[in-house]
């Protein structure tokens, strides 16, 4: 099943790793420093025009993609669970 995550962006949810509410966990030192390392080694894509609003980390064969989303975290879950599309 795939997941869209907004601008033409689908991931396969058996990919996902979890789905942030960008708001809350860029409070922490430590999700900037994470989001920051990520930018820096190129895994990170915008699937938005606007504000971020959540990140979706995903794994596929020991490879690592951010992606960044203008869509809530709540609403993104909610699409997972209710078949992605």
């Amino acid at each position: 099943m795939y997941l869209h995550l907004g601008k033409g962006a689908m991931v396969n949810t058996d990919d996902i790793v979890g789905i942030f509410d960008l708001d809350i966990t860029s409070q922490s030192h430590l999700t900037r420093a994470y989001l920051a390392a990520a930018e820096k080694a190129g895994e990170v894509v915008s699937a938005c025009d606007d504000i971020p609003k959540s990140f979706v980390v995903c794994k596929r064969a020991n490879q690592r993609t951010l992606y960044l989303s203008q869509m809530a975290a709540a609403t993104l879950l909610k699409r997972a669970e209710n078949g992605g599309l």
